[in-house]
């Protein structure tokens, strides 16, 4: 399946065997923090760093399964220009209406009795933009998930186009309620590969995925996922000097706090890691807001070093990064007097 994946366009990158995580860092890299783009595993051709060490060169990937064939299969969404629908029906609370479909009010005439998991919040979006529902969109690659899910892929129609990812029980960011939204920095996982819990397995006769339906490309926008490049601001005499001292000084702030992140990988427990992680990225996002540091970039960086001490918990690690750059987004935290 990585060799068909390539072959797609699509790079690809090993997961843990029997798990939909990905390979474990190299030692080097897993006791210590630092951004995948500098790191030399990256451009050696390990396989540390999850979708950062994605690739679709054949000789690499028949390396990498040939010494680990139970390896499991990872998309790198973004470089793919994937954008995949994870529509979850985990057993959960199920939230007031006005956070079922975000930025969307449901009038309490409308009967929501029986509503239960994500497969419900994505029909009940789709039936208020009169669309067909994507679950059952047999035009493009679907897989049922172990746990009863389902990831429907779409490519990216534009090539200038890129989505960011998001979970479904964000208040700030997501589709609707338990429907992730997996893109620009975020990998999905091969059908075929398999698990502890059981086999990701496509749906129907379609393999590939179909381009990403109009409206649903105008939700992602309206919810928040487009990546927006950021403004090109006129140059001033001594301004890179200065972005460069702001530069230095917010990484002084934030990069003691993501060591904090990567140290709680010392123990699986009792390390008040979820509390470090979103002070982390609670600060990332106010430095963002204030224009010190790139907001795709530095989550990237704290995604990196939250799966360095908590591989198994990705997407709870993405929802606390995302709740935390969304409310640090809010109240820019300006560096006067940190030089």
């Amino acid at each position: 399946m990585a060799r068909w994946c390539a072959a797609q366009g699509w790079p690809v990158h090993p997961l843990a065997p029997g798990r939909k995580t990905p390979a474990a860092n190299c030692p080097d890299c897993r006791d210590r923090s630092h951004a995948p783009r500098t790191c030399r595993c990256v451009t050696e051709g390990r396989a540390c760093h999850g979708f950062h060490a994605a690739t679709t060169d054949q000789e690499r990937i028949d390396t990498w399964w040939g010494q680990s064939p139970s390896a499991g299969v990872g998309v790198a969404c973004g470089p793919a220009r994937l954008v995949v629908i994870d529509v979850d029906a985990h057993p959960a609370p199920v939230p007031d209406r006005s956070r079922l479909l975000p930025g969307i009010p449901i009038h309490e005439t409308v009967d929501l009795a029986g509503l239960a998991s994500g497969f419900d919040t994505l029909a009940l979006l789709a039936a208020f933009r009169g669309q067909p529902d994507p679950a059952q969109d047999e035009s493009t690659l679907r897989v049922r998930t172990p746990s009863g899910g389902l990831h429907i892929w779409y490519r990216v129609r534009e090539p200038d186009t890129r989505f960011r990812c998001s979970t479904g029980s964000s208040p700030k960011v997501a589709l609707a309620w338990q429907v992730d939204v997996r893109a620009e920095g975020g990998y999905i996982v091969a059908p075929t590969t398999r698990t502890a819990q059981g086999t990701y397995e496509a749906q129907g006769t379609v393999r590939t995925p179909a381009p990403l339906p109009g409206w649903l490309h105008a939700e992602l926008v309206r919810t928040g996922h487009l990546v927006t490049p950021p403004a090109p601001r006129p140059p001033v005499g001594g301004g890179g000097a200065r972005r460069r001292v702001r530069g230095a000084a917010a990484r002084r702030v934030l990069e003691p706090l993501m060591e904090e992140v990567v140290r709680c990988g010392n123990a699986p427990e009792g390390t008040g890691f979820t509390e470090k992680l979103n002070r982390a990225a609670y600060t990332a996002g106010g430095l963002a807001a204030a224009g010190h540091v790139e907001s795709t970039q530095v989550r990237e960086e704290l995604l990196a070093a939250a799966r360095s001490a908590r591989p198994w918990q990705d997407r709870r690690n993405e929802k606390i990064i995302d709740d935390g750059l969304a409310a640090g987004g809010t109240r820019p935290f300006h560096l006067e007097g940190r030089t």
